[in-house]
């Protein structure tokens, strides 16, 4: 795991792909088991020690990741990722930009632009543990938005940054999924293109105000080879 910045408020973690970010089974290496171990080494804490998690990658994808290390910290977070509360110390939400491989050349499908937004009602099939687009009304939908440019084509996939506008699960491969592009190597949502780990998905650059100073800050995970 690469540290990206740390003080007493912040981790900042780069996320390899494969990881999941809590929970899973037991031995399961996760990014809170192995921050709590690292804060524990690194200042030689005894028993256990607080890291927040505020927001999550999925395991399959890459990229920064913000940890808090106090409970106010966290609690100043996670508003700013979406959760409940408020905070004068709060001044705007986080900003996630993330790169994506997707399948064919958006270019030549009339439903892509070179940039614009995508927007759906989705809902979680807890049968199949996937999202879904909602095709018709109903009652345990949520809004998804996101903001895209393409950055790069082929005849056979390219290359997008994402500006996520509402933080839903899976919300960046399903909403293109759901409209013929999977991410790379993404077989829950249809890809048929492989991809040596995970999928090609890296949460590239975080844009966030700090907990206590209220100083913008940037992070930016370098590029998956």
């Amino acid at each position: 795991m690469n540290v990206l910045f740390e003080d007493n408020h912040l981790l900042v973690v780069d996320k390899p792909a494969g990881m999941p970010t809590m929970g899973a089974e037991p031995g399961v290496e996760t990014v809170h088991r192995w921050a709590s171990n690292y804060i524990k080494r690194r200042y030689n804490k005894p028993g256990n020690v607080f890291v927040g998690i505020v927001s999550r990658l999925d395991r399959l994808t890459s990229g920064v990741l913000v940890l808090a290390r106090t409970s106010k910290a966290a609690s100043r977070l996670s508003i700013q990722f979406g959760g409940p509360g408020k905070s004068k110390k709060v001044s705007r939400p986080a900003e996630k930009t993330y790169l994506a491989i997707v399948d064919g050349d958006l270019t030549a499908d009339p439903n892509f632009a070179d940039s614009g937004e995508l927007v759906d009602q989705v809902w979680k099939d807890e049968t199949a543990q996937r999202m879904r687009v909602a095709r018709r009304a109903r009652p345990d939908t949520q809004h998804a938005r996101l903001r895209y440019r393409i950055i790069r084509q082929t005849p056979t996939g390219s290359l997008v940054a994402v500006r996520l506008l509402s933080g839903r699960k899976h919300q960046i491969r399903l909403q293109f999924a759901d409209r013929g592009h999977p991410v790379f190597g993404d077989r829950k949502y249809g890809s048929k293109t492989s991809f040596p780990l995970g999928v090609a998905l890296h949460s590239w650059q975080l844009l966030i105000t700090h907990p206590t100073k209220t100083d913008p800050m940037r992070f930016v995970a370098p590029i998956p080879r």
